[in-house]
């Protein structure tokens, strides 16, 4: 997670230096399912061009998987392409973990994880590559997946995980909260949170469904996405979009860069809203490409 964290920030870089091509995703439907695409290229620090597709058929046969497929940007030749789910989801972890190191109070320690799938996994590991974490509290409504994960991220990270019994005694308290779970409606309180905290949520976005509570822009002195573009894309507009909070969005790029600062005190409560950037997916296949040469 430490190099793929690297190189998602050297891609913030290309794209606040305008060599990253990242157009919003779209798709190819049918009544049974979607094809969706994202495309990319960084061609400064990475020269890769390529792009990603994954499917929205929603039945549990196999043969379900993303394809990332990676060219050479200055040549066009092929490089090679990479099969498989966890991709996507490192990806996005490695995103959160620019987001944290970028936002998130230099001396954090104390996060809450709410959900206990792929990406909170990832989200975890990214933040800990980050940020100095000595203790973790993860909550699920199942407790057998929160007990689990924390059995396992405690032995892959060397650090206290510990599962507990509500949302709000796993946010209280905390420095950093991970949201990353399939729920429509919002799964904390913004009054349980501390002042100087930071969230990143992951989770459902829309102004229908979304995991977080809509008075979170609001709290929240600073807003950061990883792609303004691709926020205001969605067919279903983004939770925070038509809100006051939308023209105080800022990217993510801007602050990696030091453009934009990712808080102002250290009582600000900020919030990293992921929403994908194209062509991280082709960046980080290049780099597990050239991991798996070594």
């Amino acid at each position: 997670m430490n190099s793929i964290v690297n190189v998602i920030e050297r891609t913030f870089e290309e794209q606040a230096n305008g060599t990253l091509v990242s157009p919003p995703r779209f798709r190819l439907e049918t009544e049974r399912g979607d094809m969706v695409f994202t495309a990319g290229a960084a061609t400064a620090f990475e020269k890769v061009i390529g792009f990603r597709v994954y499917d929205t058929y929603a039945n549990d046969l196999d043969g379900h998987q993303q394809l990332v497929c990676v060219f050479d940007s200055d040549t066009g030749v092929f490089k090679g392409i990479v099969i498989g789910n966890l991709l996507g989801a490192v990806r996005t972890g490695a995103i959160g973990g620019v987001a944290i190191k970028a936002m998130a109070r230099t001396d954090s320690k104390y996060i809450a994880v709410i959900g206990t799938g792929i990406q909170a996994r990832a989200q975890l590991e990214a933040a800990v590559a980050v940020r100095n974490i000595k203790h973790v509290r993860v909550f699920s409504r199942n407790h057998e997946n929160r007990e689990a994960f924390a059995a396992e991220m405690e032995k892959k990270l060397d650090i206290e995980v510990v599962a507990v019994d509500s949302p709000k005694s796993c946010v209280q308290g905390a420095d950093i909260v991970i949201c990353a779970t399939n729920s429509g409606t919002p799964v904390f309180d913004a009054e349980w949170l501390e002042p100087g905290v930071h969230i990143n949520t992951v989770g459902p976005k829309s102004v229908k469904r979304h995991e977080v509570p809509m008075e979170l822009g609001a709290r929240s002195s600073v807003i950061v996405t990883d792609s303004i573009e691709q926020l205001k894309a969605y067919p279903t507009p983004h939770f925070l979009v038509g809100t006051p909070d939308e023209e105080r969005i800022i990217q993510l790029s801007d602050v990696v860069t030091g453009k934009t600062l990712g808080r102002k005190g250290q009582d600000d409560i900020t919030l990293f809203c992921s929403v994908g950037l194209a062509g991280t997916e082709v960046v980080v296949a290049n780099e597990m490409m050239k991991e798996a040469l070594c």
